[in-house]
């Protein structure tokens, strides 16, 4: 954590999205975000699509909350009104919304140069739309499934127009906490833990974030493909995805501006990997304050992240 100097970047724990994007032309660039946008001044993905509309790119926000997402592109119009902004339905717990929004995204035309897998929950057990745990369907697998179904599409556009394609898992440095030995729950992932399982399920979910970005990044480098994979820890914010854990939201807040970061900060390290030049060619890499940084072994496991990768694959049946 670059919190009191800068890193290698120029850029550390404090500077905003703004600050790390500044001076960058993403015009012609678009952008998909997935997240919540409901609170939007409370979200990182909200501020993460301001910010890149600001610098030029069309956004995309794709969000199960349809009506919240049309008031954030109101919001982010009037504050710059040349800015290109749609709202599309998504519900990433749902395999079928992935496939439908997917496939509506290609009847669009429209190119495709950033995907931030950005959406995420924390809640009590609960099964999704498809008979598998809520946190790790809507967490890993509804990014899973769609970034492989948008892939082709990601593809195209870096082929025609020469320019990176970027694809950015937004992790978490809870993932170092994931308490199961095997790293996943392979063999029982809907296995409902009543003790401790909001952290344990988020846990796993955010380290199967970096096993699929860095999984990802092997196989486009050997299909060499001018689009990268990174993941991403976007700092310790006190957002309502807190809601189910009040106590872990106080105390949070107790920790005060030191260690927590407000969400034009929050977004910075998304915004940075998504836009900034310096990040041209880097794939396979985790990010914490806008920086390289070290993830967990188990993170770095090319054998359990080949093995997420089939498992997912296989839940998905794509």
């Amino acid at each position: 954590m670059w919190l009191f100097g800068r890193g290698s970047s120029g850029f550390s724990f404090s500077n905003t999205a703004e600050e790390v994007t500044n001076g960058i032309d993403a015009t012609g660039l678009t952008a998909i975000i997935t997240g919540k946008t409901l609170k939007c001044s409370k979200w990182n993905g909200c501020r993460g699509c301001s910010v890149l509309a600001l610098r030029g790119a069309h956004v995309v926000i794709a969000d199960r909350n349809v009506i919240a997402g049309r008031a954030v592109k109101e919001d982010i119009i009037k504050k710059s009104h040349n800015a290109k902004v749609d709202v599309m339905e998504l519900d990433l717990s749902s395999m079928a919304s992935v496939r439908k929004f997917a496939d509506e995204f290609k009847s669009s035309g429209l190119s495709l140069n950033i995907l931030i897998n950005n959406a995420g929950i924390a809640t009590n057990f609960k099964l999704s739309q498809d008979n598998i745990e809520l946190v790790f369907a809507t967490n890993h697998l509804g990014h899973f499934l769609l970034t492989n179904l948008l892939l082709d599409t990601m593809k195209s556009t870096a082929r025609k127009s020469n320019i990176e394609g970027r694809i950015i898992n937004v992790a978490s440095g809870l993932h170092w906490l994931s308490s199961y030995g095997e790293g996943i729950r392979f063999d029982n992932i809907n296995e409902q833990i009543t003790r401790r399982h909001i952290l344990w399920s988020y846990a796993q979910s955010k380290l199967a974030n970096i096993l699929h970005a860095n999984e990802l990044a092997r196989r486009l480098k050997e299909s060499e493909v001018h689009v990268t994979a990174n993941s991403l820890h976007p700092g310790t914010i006190v957002t309502p995805i807190y809601q189910h854990t009040p106590n872990t939201g106080k105390f949070l807040s107790i920790l005060g501006r030191l260690f927590t970061k407000n969400v034009q900060q929050g977004a910075s390290t998304t915004c940075y990997v998504a836009l900034h030049p310096d990040v041209k060619g880097i794939s396979g890499q985790y990010f914490v304050d806008n920086n390289i940084s070290t993830s967990h072994s188990k993170a770095r496991d090319i054998v359990l992240a080949k093995k997420l990768w089939d498992f997912s694959m296989e839940l998905t049946k794509h």
